[in-house]
């Protein structure tokens, strides 16, 4: 009796020391990556954004970075150029309305602590990604909606403007003539700008403004606004943001995957193409969706992969500016 016991305490004993030498290595080795992330010489100031509209707002986000701004200040100040340009047709004043004609606006931000703000279906209100801002920075919550989002606006000196543009309005009208929803991939899908900067100081942060996909249903919230599906910012690591349907990335919280594989080692565009890979395996017929995926690690390397080819991104560095095409699942 005296040696089974003796058997059994030492089986345990061993089993968890087994495992606690497990739990050790596993996170030595998630330090050593953290580690590695940090110790690197960073390219920095670096902005990255989506879609061709993100080189007009790199230019504006570039010059906070360059007068030694913050990473935080930088995307607000980046992703506001689309927010008010009328022939941006998805994002801000100018937006594809839904399918009652009003244009509803989403856009989250976050900075290098993980605070973050959001408003979602906020009408009349042409910059929400400064509203956001504010949500962030002045009240204990993280995602205000609605007529309690435009409500907040108000009071904080947003004045009410009306978004619905003569040329958005007309193909509004065109498309109730058979009022059949059908986005078309890379049209009316890249229904966002996202922007993340890596400033002087080592620091990250990320910003994201839609109008949402065009013609959908009255109260539809992509990911856009929702942090850690259209977008994540890991100061020790890296920060992520989408674009496509944003279904898809809310279903799988897309962009924190992103930012926890590179956690584990990959690079910006191995972690994209993971994401995107994880996402596609799930729905089968893929080829008739767009997800995208973009990446900025701590040292200042970015990439990207989307389903569909036709997926570009916009980066400004010291070195210049330059319009890339993001790698895909699918090719031409």
């Amino acid at each position: 009796m005296n040696s089974k016991r003796h058997f059994l305490k030492q089986s345990l004993t061993t089993l968890f020391a087994l495992g606690t030498a497990a739990f050790t290595v596993k996170t030595m080795a998630h330090k050593q990556n953290i580690n590695k992330v940090a110790s690197m010489t960073p390219r920095k100031p670096i902005v990255v954004s989506t879609w061709q509209h993100g080189i007009a707002a790199n230019k504006a986000a570039w010059q906070v970075l360059i007068d030694n701004g913050k990473a935080i200040d930088a995307v607000e100040a980046g992703v506001r150029i689309p927010e008010a340009d009328p022939d941006v047709m998805t994002v801000g004043y100018g937006g594809y309305p839904d399918r009652e004609g009003k244009v509803t606006l989403d856009a989250c931000i976050m900075d290098e602590n993980q605070n973050c703000g959001a408003v979602a279906f906020l009408q009349n209100i042409k910059h929400p990604i400064s509203v956001a801002r504010l949500v962030m920075d002045k009240t204990p919550h993280v995602m205000l909606v609605g007529e309690g989002a435009q409500q907040f606006a108000k009071s904080q000196g947003f004045l009410e403007e009306h978004l619905l543009t003569a040329k958005a309005k007309k193909a509004w009208q065109d498309w109730l003539i058979e009022s059949k929803y059908a986005p078309v991939i890379n049209i009316e899908n890249h229904d966002t700008i996202g922007m993340l900067a890596l400033d002087n100081n080592g620091n990250l942060s990320g910003a994201c403004t839609t109008s949402g996909a065009a013609f959908k249903m009255s109260g539809r919230v992509g990911d856009s606004p929702i942090i850690g599906a259209g977008l994540y910012v890991d100061n020790d690591i890296g920060a992520a943001t989408a674009t496509g349907m944003g279904e898809l990335m809310i279903k799988t919280v897309g962009c924190h995957l992103v930012v926890e594989m590179m956690r584990q080692g990959m690079t910006p565009t191995q972690a994209c193409k993971a994401a995107v890979e994880r996402i596609a395996n799930k729905l089968g017929d893929y080829k008739q969706f767009q997800v995208g995926f973009l990446a900025l690690s701590k040292s200042g390397e970015y990439g990207s992969f989307c389903i569909q080819s036709g997926f570009n991104y916009a980066v400004t560095d010291h070195k210049g500016s330059k319009l890339l095409d993001a790698e895909s699942l699918i090719k031409i």
